[in-house]
This record gives structure tokens, sequence and C-alpha cells, in this order.
């Protein structure tokens, strides 16, 4: 199968509005290459480096922002539908600068997209125990280590992002050993398998994508969960009728807004909700969404531009 690879090249502020067309386009995630993710990310002279540095030197200014779409009869439609997007935000008074707008096409086979994963996902370090790898490289673990092996396959989310650190040490921090939880929008499965690596005993990982599934299914058997995470296709929690300790949701600050009160039939009580995805600019937005379903925020994590919140029930 031969896909496409559309960039769009903006600024960190314009990132999630360029990120939320590609999606509303078809693409089931996007991939976000900014250099300041690995300024902000890179640790204390001598701890683990999150992202080498060499990989802002490729990045260079512009943001790129990309979404992947099958090489089908709706393909034209599809690049219509993000052109005309985009000139329409170009004649918009955004209140910020949203960068050149510049839109790049690629085709490629689907063969070739882990060829592409491997020259920049490297190993890396999130929250105070979690050492993220992929499958083709080594790396060092220190004491206390909790080592998640990862392959991306044709899914989205290998931990690079600002909003998976921030989730992963809010999961670090409430879940607990014995608890269960639900991971919405699970990509690769990396928040999931960190649940599990917390000592949840039973976690259901959901994506809408299959492809996503599957990926997801395959690296809970590579990580040794297969008998406490269960990996399905499902639209946010559309069709979930059991409840957790945790809900946790990386996806975007309007999905978690929509998304506020209804999941709470899904947390029992005194359980968190997690959620993420979140840019700075739509912070008070998400909190406002969830003071008015009646949570408890207890945690506001900001990072280069974005943030994560962790609430009770």
């Amino acid at each position: 199968m031969d896909w496409m690879e559309i960039t769009v090249l903006t600024t960190t502020a314009g990132a999630d509005l360029v990120s939320q067309i590609l999606m509303d386009a078809g693409s089931s995630g996007t991939m976000i290459e900014d250099k300041n993710d690995v300024a902000a990310n890179q640790r204390p002279e001598g701890q683990w480096d999150i992202i080498d540095e060499a990989i802002a030197k490729r990045i260079g200014d512009d943001v790129k922002v990309t979404g992947y779409y099958e090489v089908d009869a709706t393909l034209n439609d599809r690049v219509r539908m993000i052109e005309g997007e985009i000139r329409r935000v170009k004649g918009l008074e955004l209140g910020f600068d949203a960068g050149k707008l510049e839109i790049l096409q690629q085709t490629f086979a689907e063969e070739d997209w882990a060829e592409n994963w491997k020259k920049s996902f490297k190993p890396l370090r999130l929250g105070k125990h979690m050492r993220i790898k992929p499958g083709w490289c080594d790396c060092a673990v220190e004491p206390g280590d909790k080592l998640i092996e990862i392959d991306p396959g044709m899914a989205f989310g290998t931990g690079t992002h600002e909003t998976t650190g921030m989730c992963v040490e809010l999961v670090e921090k409430y879940v607990q050993p014995g608890s269960t939880a639900i991971d919405v929008g699970t990509g690769t499965g990396i928040l999931a398998i960190a649940a599990a690596h917390m000592g949840a005993k039973d976690v259901l990982a959901i994506d809408i994508d299959r492809v996503a599934v599957r990926v997801a299914a395959e690296n809970v058997r590579i990580n040794g969960f297969e008998g406490t995470i269960r990996c399905v296709a499902g639209d946010l929690l559309e069709n979930v009728e059991e409840q957790a300790d945790v809900v946790i949701a990386n996806i975007i600050a309007d999905v978690i807004i929509l998304m506020a009160k209804p999941v709470r039939a899904h947390i029992v009580d005194g359980g968190r909700f997690i959620c993420s995805g979140i840019s700075s600019e739509r912070k008070q937005d998400v909190l406002d969404a969830l003071n008015a379903a009646g949570y408890t925020v207890l945690d506001v994590l900001e990072r280069g531009g974005w943030c994560a919140i962790a609430c009770d029930k």
C-alpha cells in the first residue's frame, strides 16, 4: 500500500491548529517536529538527554506537522480540503504567528515507514522511571528503570512529544499497584504500558485507528503485558461500559472538553482523570470544562507550550 505524507510548515503556536486540520482531513494522528521541544526536554548535564541535539538541527526553524493518508480514490479530495483550510487560516487574524503554512507532499510505500522512523526515534527517558527505546537498538538502564520497547509501525506516538512525557509523569504519580486504567487514544500503547509498569492490574487501551490497535497490541506483547492490557478499536468511550480508577486521554483540547462530563461515568468515585494534548493557549478552556463537569484539579504540568492535567472525580 502506498501512502502520502503531507507536511505543513508552521510555528509552535500554530501546530495545534494545523494538526487539527490534518486530522479533520482523515489522518488518524499527526507527527509534530519542533526544535523547541528538543531544547525544553534536555536534562541537566550528566543525566540522560531525552532527544539527541542532532534532531533539532535536522528539524530546522520551521515546526513541521505531518499527517499520513492512503493513496486511494479519496486522496485528491483530502488534499484539496487541506489546501482550502490552510488558505482560510492564512486569511484569519489569529493573534499569533502561524508561520509559512507551506504544504509539502511526499508519497512512500508502507514498507519504507519503519526505516523513516529509525532515522529519528532514539532511546529516551520519560518521567522518573520510564526508559523508552525502539526495538532496533539497545540502551543502558539504571536501577529502578522500567523499560518500554516500542515499534511505532504505522501508529503514532514514540514518546518524544511533550504531552506524552507529562502524561507519563502523571501516570507514575496516580496509577497505583492493583488499580485499573483506561487509555483513550492509545496510539502505540506507551501510556497503557507505563500504567502496567506502575502496577495497574487491568488496562483497556482504545484507539479509533485499527492499525494503531494492531501496533499497540504488538508492543504490549513485546513488553510482556498481554495478560494486563487489552487493546480494542473504538471511538473514544462510545461502546465502553466499564469504570476504572484512572482514565488517561492524551488527545487534543477540543476532544477533552467534549468528553470531560461523559467520561465521569467511566471513573470510579475518587478516581483520576489524566488529560493532555492541550496547548497552553487552550489550558484555561480545558480547566473551565473540567471544573464545570465537577472535577477537582490536582496537577497542571506545563512544558514547551503544552500542558497536562490530573484531576479527581
